[in-house]
């Protein structure tokens, strides 16, 4: 059981801070390390509020099949110019680039 003091959006931030560059998490993946397995759209709509002022590496974090956000295409840029590599059908190589921390 969480505490009363539990911010969800602030859990998912504290893990966003902690990838690696070159490496990407699923939102599913921050949903089990906070402790909410079945909220991974809830950590979507975090990502997608996330405070610009914060500087996350928000781009580190993909769907579960290695997708990127559509319609943000900087995001595979800033994942490439980390050295994160694509399959032909644009997505990430999950199994090469994805956080083992976390898994």
């Amino acid at each position: 059981m969480r505490p009363l003091a539990f911010d969800f959006d602030e859990e998912v931030y504290d893990i966003v801070r902690q990838i690696p560059a070159g490496r990407v998490v699923s939102y599913g993946q921050i949903a089990r390390l906070i402790g909410q397995p079945n909220q991974a759209r809830r950590v979507g709509v975090a990502m997608k509020n996330a405070p610009p002022e914060r500087q996350l590496p928000c781009h580190r974090v993909v769907n579960s099949q290695g997708r990127t956000v559509p319609g943000w295409s900087e995001q595979r840029l800033l994942l490439e110019a980390e050295g994160v590599r694509f399959s032909p059908g644009g997505r990430v190589d999950m199994k090469s680039f994805v956080w083992r921390e976390v898994l």
